[in-house]
């Protein structure tokens, strides 16, 4: 379906149900949505204000708390750290953050993984994590696939980032794989930030660019393609969406 612009939003499209069945991250719990989801039109935007990061906030409490897991509604807005959210009718369905490493802060996985992120920064390769994914029951694939896109943008595009490493839980291990190409780069420890075992995967930056231009684009078209890339954006889109990136038109 053709994406299309609206208001302050980084991209907008049109989309229907379609992760009823699926586990994405963390976040999805074992209930029926507040709201009934039908073709409609979904908008990703960035929470660069405190009203915004508290409707993210909001969802990761209800989609991780279930499960147990703690969510610190008021930890503090890291300064290497950028959240995106989508919203459909003034409701925010999913969540994400990307936080940058840097000399200064590092990253989450750092607490429990540093011996193995540190391999990495010794061969010069630039990371990033994807942390605190949310995306509520019933919502479409294409949310999950362009909150993704939008954060290789900006780790890739924008400031020349080489690696996705992301802690997933030991039963979220294969659907990273399969959906996404991330590979085993660390063993099953114990993360105390969220009281639960964690497993570190990585990602190259470059693999997942060659996928998108590949299959980005493509959901509608017969393929047998069964990871996310098809409901990706295409390569055409990206220009305008890292143009609205860099302007900070969120």
């Amino acid at each position: 379906m053709p994406t299309v612009q609206y208001d302050d939003a980084i991209v907008s499209f049109e989309a229907g149900p379609g992760l009823r069945d699926l586990v994405v991250g963390e976040g999805v719990a074992n209930q029926e949505l507040d709201h009934t989801l039908d073709q409609q039109i979904f908008h990703i935007r960035m929470a660069n204000s405190q009203g915004r990061r508290e409707a993210a906030s909001l969802l990761l409490k209800k989609m991780y708390g279930w499960r147990g897991y703690s969510v610190d509604p008021n930890a503090i807005h890291a300064p290497n750290k950028i959240t995106l959210f989508a919203e459909t009718g003034g409701q925010t369905v999913g969540t994400m953050s990307l936080c940058l490493d840097n000399d200064e802060v590092g990253l989450p996985a750092d607490e429990i993984f540093r011996d193995k992120l540190d391999e990495l920064r010794e061969q010069r390769r630039r990371l990033c994590e994807p942390s605190k994914l949310a995306i509520d029951k019933g919502v479409s694939k294409r949310v999950f696939a362009a909150l993704i896109h939008i954060s290789y943008i900006y780790a890739r595009n924008i400031h020349g980032y080489t690696d996705y490493v992301i802690e997933v839980n030991p039963r979220h291990v294969m659907f990273y794989k399969r959906m996404l190409g991330f590979r085993d780069f660390g063993g099953e420890r114990a993360c105390p930030r969220v009281g639960a075992p964690a497993v570190l995967l990585r990602l190259e930056l470059e693999y997942m660019g060659e996928q998108i231009r590949q299959f980005g684009g493509l959901m509608e078209q017969q393929t047998t393609e069964r990871s996310f890339y098809p409901y990706f954006f295409p390569t055409w889109d990206e220009p305008g969406i890292t143009g609205r990136l860099i302007a900070g038109k969120t």
